[in-house]
């Protein structure tokens, strides 16, 4: 039988964002975006919860291009507030629309938002070694310093949990425990950048 996280559990769905997805390092620009809403959205519900929802939020978000979501006004999101496909939280909704300006300002700056977020862990993810899951932190010190940086660059919904979440989900952090299959895995993948 294969060894994996805890977290998943049995949910297929899980599993196989676990198995494919989660801790993968991510430089495109448009799938960090992707994981940035997703993951603001997820305050104060479960991660489940969020990908069972995320082929409706790629349908409304515009496949998360943040070039069109930054041009959303009040119609489309009074549209949104009527999407049951989604978390429908005004300021949740509201959110996506203001972090999707300032991750266009950090593009104009920085060249891209995949230079700028990797600066957090110095370009290469942080490689952890958790034998349990309790050791696994909630937040970090990078992941508190992205939040700062990120709330006064205009971003909203990314306290230093969600930031941790984020640097999980993108890579930036290999937190798959020891014993699961995936760690040794995606600690080769992240060598390869």
């Amino acid at each position: 039988m294969v060894q994996r996280c805890s977290w998943p559990g049995s949910d297929p769905l899980y599993i196989d964002y676990h198995d494919r997805e989660w801790g993968v390092p991510v430089h495109d620009d448009r799938k960090l975006f992707e994981f940035l809403i997703l993951d603001g959205a997820q305050a104060g519900l479960s991660w489940l919860t969020i990908l069972k929802k995320r082929d409706n939020y790629r349908k409304a978000f515009d496949d998360f291009d943040p070039v069109k979501v930054a041009a959303y006004e009040t119609p489309k999101i009074s549209g949104l507030l009527n999407d049951a496909g989604i978390v429908r939280n005004r300021k949740k909704i509201e959110s996506a629309v203001t972090n999707a300006r300032a991750f266009l300002n950090i593009q104009e700056a920085c060249g891209s938002f995949d230079a700028y977020i990797w600066r957090f862990v110095d370009g290469e993810p942080r490689q952890n070694a958790w034998k349990r899951d309790a050791d696994i932190p909630a937040k970090t010190p990078e992941s508190e310093a992205m939040s700062r940086d990120l709330v006064s660059r205009g971003f909203r919904f990314v306290g230093p949990t969600i930031c941790y979440a984020f640097m999980q989900a993108a890579g930036l952090v290999n937190d798959h425990r020891v014993d699961c299959f995936r760690h040794a895995e995606v600690k080769r993948l992240g060598k390869s950048f």
